[in-house]
């Protein structure tokens, strides 16, 4: 089985080496009412809350507009120190309207952009900043104070503050006040940097020079702090291309507004509010919908109401969730205020989805009138992310599969490597991947890209599957640490640390806990004390560092599966920490501190 390597039974694509922009936005002066292959004038963007849209040609010369000034910055802005290094921009903001400038502007420039998670605390930001060597920063003006005392922790003057933060607004768009602006005077915003030139064309990136970073999203990989994974433009057009060629058959919008082409023909809209920071959603938000033609309705974070009435006003029909937002649609009661007879396709991924839930959901929206199919999909952020993904036509009849594989790829399961078994499972193994998506590889860590890509291309991805006599996959363990809450990535290593930096803990191990009724992993602590804590003060002890760890990280973070008190953390004789044996005690243990969780479906 480990020698045997499967491909896709989709043929596969032809693939190019280019700009990610300009392979999303390029143009041609045969054709010059066209973006991309679209009208330059048909939406490309829509906000959620207040309509305001950006047009593909709009998006195309504003983003050229940001990289003439990247090349070309005001004061107080400075450019890279280190003038030999790729320019590297931090993107720090909840999802907004003004995104897709701010990356593909970025990426014209021929910077690299790198995502950070906007739930980060001073602490957390400081790592991706300095381990990025960012230059410049795109706040929103809501974030600004966590940019503020990240800077200033590690020396920066005022001065230095306002050469180094661009202010990510969207006022100038939208109409609307962006929250926290008005007490920033001073600071240059983002319009700042628009109007003052175009650049003529975007930096080219054609041949090997398709192998340069564009995006940098930090994940923990199998195991470990969180680290760099360089994304490059050949990664991301590839897989922009081999996605679309499973992905569902579209109707692109081919009029300047959505009103306008509903009087021809329904056109697709994606619609999710998926962080763009994240590779999930900023491949199936903010990438591929351009390359499709279909406009996607930008919404920051979750809100069941609001969510819900998008998909209504905009029509959405093709929308990208994570399993706990199924989980909500499984319950809430403002499904039935709605028509949410737009949706045809629902697509889940960042973390399994189990076949009761899409049951339960199918059968809740089908009370509502919504026919929807529920399918998913599987994909790493080295991976970029997509590997396998369940096509809608066969959804319905493989329930709780991530699908075949992509084309282009290559899969192979892993039973063993170097004499150590991965998985005691029969017809099972570790999911190893080859493509010309996998990621160029960790920076700054090349002994974390040494030990997670073989030298023949192989990535190991630490999940282990099972493939059906139909090619179908289906994800049934994980060998890697990482815990994935709410799909988003959660390393014990780091929560390892923070909590090893309380006075009163001694030795500590994290592992996630699955919550079924949420659908998703809760981090819990086992935690050695320092000292000896009488019977009566346990729980005030425990909650007590639950506490202390939660002022120290961002909010997914959070101990919400408890703290376990023990006298010893069981180790290998090497001193590695025994997860599989916390594992397996999980039912008995008493936590403290465990959030309550809701009744089942």
């Amino acid at each position: 089985m480990a020698g045997q390597i499967f491909t896709s039974p989709v043929p596969s694509v032809p693939l190019v080496r280019r700009s990610v922009f300009i392979h999303l936005l390029g143009t041609s002066p045969d054709t010059p009412h066209l973006v991309g292959g679209f009208p330059a004038h048909s939406p490309a963007f829509v906000d959620a809350a207040t309509g305001a849209s950006i047009s593909r040609g709009s998006l195309r010369s504003y983003a050229l507009q940001l990289a003439h000034s990247l090349h070309n910055l005001p004061e107080p802005l400075r450019g890279p120190s280190n003038a030999s290094a790729r320019p590297t921009v931090l993107v720090f903001s909840p999802n907004s309207i003004v995104w897709p400038i701010i990356f593909l502007g970025a990426a014209a420039a021929g910077f690299a952009s790198t995502l950070a998670n906007s739930a980060f605390t001073p602490a957390e930001l400081e790592h991706q900043y300095l381990d990025a060597r960012a230059h410049l920063i795109f706040v929103h003006p809501s974030l600004f104070k966590v940019v503020q005392q990240m800077l200033a922790s590690i020396g920066f003057s005022d001065s230095d503050i306002r050469a180094t933060v661009i202010l990510a607004t969207s006022n100038w768009l939208t109409g609307v006040p962006d929250h926290g602006s008005a007490h920033l005077p001073g600071f240059t915003l983002l319009q700042d940097l628009l109007g003052r030139g175009e650049l003529v064309s975007e930096v080219s990136f054609d041949g090997q020079r398709s192998d340069e970073t564009v995006c940098l999203c930090y994940s923990s990989g199998t195991t470990g702090q969180p680290k760099g994974v360089e994304t490059t433009h050949y990664n991301l057009t590839s897989l922009i291309d081999i996605a679309k060629a499973v992905w569902p058959q579209t109707t692109p919008c081919l009029a300047p507004s959505l009103a306008e082409a509903r009087k021809i023909n329904q056109p697709d809209v994606h619609f999710g509010c998926l962080p763009y920071y994240h590779i999930y959603g900023a491949i199936k938000l903010l990438l591929l919908p351009i390359v499709l033609g279909t406009p996607s309705v930008v919404m920051a974070g979750f809100d069941p109401e609001k969510f819900l009435e998008a998909i209504e006003r905009y029509q959405s029909t093709i929308v990208l969730l994570v399993p706990p937002i199924l989980v909500v649609l499984a319950r809430h009661p403002a499904i039935s205020k709605y028509s949410l007879t737009s949706m045809r396709a629902i697509f889940s991924g960042a973390a399994p989805l189990s076949s009761d839930l899409v049951s339960a959901v199918r059968k809740r929206l089908q009370s509502v009138g919504a026919n929807v199919i529920i399918s998913q999909a599987y994909g790493l952020t080295e991976t970029s992310p997509t590997v396998f993904l369940l096509p809608i036509q066969y959804a319905n009849d493989y329930v709780g599969s991530v699908g075949f594989i992509l084309p282009n790829l290559e899969i192979r399961l892993v039973r063993e490597e170097n004499e150590d078994v991965l998985t005691d499972i029969e017809d099972a193994g570790e999911v190893w991947v080859r493509g010309p998506t996998i990621m160029k590889g960790y920076l700054n860590n090349p002994t974390a890209t040494t030990a997670s890509i073989t030298p023949d291309g192989w990535f190991k991805t630490g999940d282990i599957a099972q493939r059906d006599k139909n090619g179908m996959f289906t994800i049934i363990d994980r060998r890697k640490e990482l815990i994935k809450y709410k799909g988003i990535q959660v390393p014990p290593a780091e929560l390892e640390s923070v909590l090893l930096q309380h006075p009163e803990v001694a030795d500590t191990a994290v592992i996630g806990v699955e919550s079924q009724e949420e659908a998703t992993e809760y981090p819990r602590a086992y935690v050695v004390p320092s000292r000896a804590v009488p019977q009566e003060d346990v729980e005030s002890f425990a909650l007590g560092v639950q506490d202390w760890v939660a002022a120290r990280v961002a909010p997914h973070k959070k101990l919400r599966g408890g703290i376990v008190i023990v006298t010893q953390i069981p180790k290998s004789a090497s001193g590695k920490i025994l997860r599989r044996e916390l594992r397996g005690q999980t039912k008995t243990d008493v936590a403290y501190g465990q959030i309550t969780l809701r009744a089942k479906l």
